[in-house]
């Protein structure tokens, strides 16, 4: 069974897709998956679906499409943000985006937390690092999305804490991104949103700057007037036994 399950090229699969390749019946490859699983070789997920967590490549990233109701989705909000770089907090929650229902799915692998948004706007993602594991929204989209939801009751994705907008991000592709939102109310609370945090990133950078050309001029004094070993600093006397 462990060649077969090799054989899938993922460490994810579904009941049926081994019984394919084994040739076997939905019901003794389920079998045989159990007794896998309390040999800890494998693991379920939910009804049909298991993982090879010892495998190097599993992430619960690859499970998002499997766990989507038969919908689109794609990772996105806090933890596109994190996966970029732009959050140091890893939730503790898949977040996702779907054409489906807004639900929380619970697995013995992680909690996993699908947010509606509309059809028109699904867009804005890719592989995550030019592979095929898993979708994932951009920076900019990732951002966006979690605005988008914000603006819904609850307030969700509202706050983020110690964002860090790195040189690739583009503030205006994530307004171009807010302007495509179908909704008037959401998208011009978007774009305010939007506008605020671009200032406070302004106001950021610009005292990380004063703080490094300050700490720059102090260098270069000292690098001017070096202090020889010993020597008494001005105004003050000489310490006994002083060169003169």
């Amino acid at each position: 069974m462990s060649k077969v399950i090799r054989a899938v090229g993922r460490p994810v699969f579904t009941t049926r897709e081994i019984a394919l390749l084994a040739g076997g019946s939905l019901s003794a490859v389920s079998h045989s998956l159990k007794r896998m699983e309390r040999q800890e070789i494998v693991r379920a997920v939910v009804r049909g679906l298991w993982c090879d967590p010892a495998d190097p490549r599993f992430t619960p990233f690859l499970l998002v499409p499997f766990l989507a109701g038969g919908h689109q989705a794609y990772v996105s909000f806090l933890s596109a943000l994190n996966l970029h770089g732009m959050i140091e907090q890893i939730p503790h929650i898949v977040f996702c985006a779907t054409t489906g229902h807004t639900r929380l799915r619970r697995t013995p692998v992680g909690t996993f937390s699908f947010h509606r948004i509309h059809p028109n706007f699904f867009a804005g993602f890719d592989w995550y690092r030019g592979g095929r594991e898993f979708l994932i929204a951009t920076p900019e989209k990732a951002l966006v999305d979690s605005l988008y939801v914000s603006s819904r009751r609850g307030k969700q994705f509202g706050f983020f804490p110690e964002i860090e907008f790195g040189r690739g991000f583009r503030f205006d592709t994530a307004r171009r991104w807010a302007k495509q939102i179908p909704d008037p109310k959401i998208r011009k609370y978007v774009q305010t949103r939007l506008q605020l945090l671009r200032q406070q990133d302004g106001s950021r950078k610009a005292r990380q700057r004063i703080r490094h050309a300050a700490s720059g001029a102090q260098g270069k004094i000292k690098s001017r007037n070096p202090v020889a070993p010993n020597s008494p600093s001005p105004g003050l006397p000489a310490l006994p036994g002083a060169s003169s």
